[in-house]
């Protein structure tokens, strides 16, 4: 059973940065892309980031320029760092990975509260 296991949320001021950690139970190869997911109360969950295996990164409109999302094989673990954040910004944030053969697997997700 593939396991992830964000680590990173919390509260932060409006300007400020944070990093999230997604940390795999396997290998980091086995999954063809992996990606970052957020989900505000009342809304649906929407696409942050994500990066394919070969390291291609794509954003969401709303979050480039100021998102990072990177990859770090020896340690089986997807980043995510965030800075200049805003109050919008302020979900529970969800790392995912894809298998091709196993399908699509979720973490239990981090809270991200940013301030006015």
């Amino acid at each position: 059973q593939v396991q992830l296991v964000e680590s990173g949320g919390g509260l932060v001021q409006a300007g400020g940065s944070l990093r999230l950690s997604c940390a795999t139970s396997g290998s980091i190869f086995s999954f063809i892309l992996m990606g970052w997911y957020r989900q505000a109360p009342g809304k649906q969950r929407d696409l942050v980031a994500s990066i394919t295996r070969g390291g291609q990164p794509n954003y969401a409109d709303s979050v480039k320029g100021r998102f990072t999302i990177s990859r770090d094989n020896t340690k089986n673990t997807v980043y995510l760092q965030m800075n200049n954040l805003k109050p919008e910004d302020t979900a529970v944030y969800f790392c995912s990975a894809r298998s091709s053969s196993l399908g699509d697997f979720w973490g239990q997700g981090t809270q991200v509260t940013v301030s006015s």
